[in-house]
């Protein structure tokens, strides 16, 4: 069976390595006239020294737009499961839980 490709459509592959995903729960986002630049980490407790997961550098034309995507995105998942209470008000230590040993 063939498929015949629509004007403008794009054509998409993901490796299985990229669509595991990567676990991030900290995002820095830098920016210069040209790019707006973020960097995923994975913070982990207890742990002061954490690296960088994937970095992602944007047009600010591109960084736009996803924003614009991110909060349409989150509109519609509030609208399904509820608001997202937002952790900005609560502090997080750094080492919260405890220590690790091996």
């Amino acid at each position: 069976m063939e498929q015949t490709q629509q004007p403008n459509q794009l054509n998409i592959e993901i490796s299985e390595e990229v669509a595991e995903g990567t676990y991030a729960n900290l995002a820095i986002i830098t920016h210069s006239h040209a790019e707006f630049v973020i960097d995923f980490v994975n913070v982990m407790p207890g742990n002061p020294k954490s690296k960088v997961k994937s970095r992602i550098i944007f047009t600010p034309q591109h960084a736009k737009r996803f924003m614009k995507a991110m909060n349409e995105n989150i509109s519609r998942y509030e609208a399904a499961n509820g608001a997202i209470k937002d952790l900005e008000n609560i502090e997080i230590p750094m080492s919260f839980g405890p220590a690790a040993q091996a």
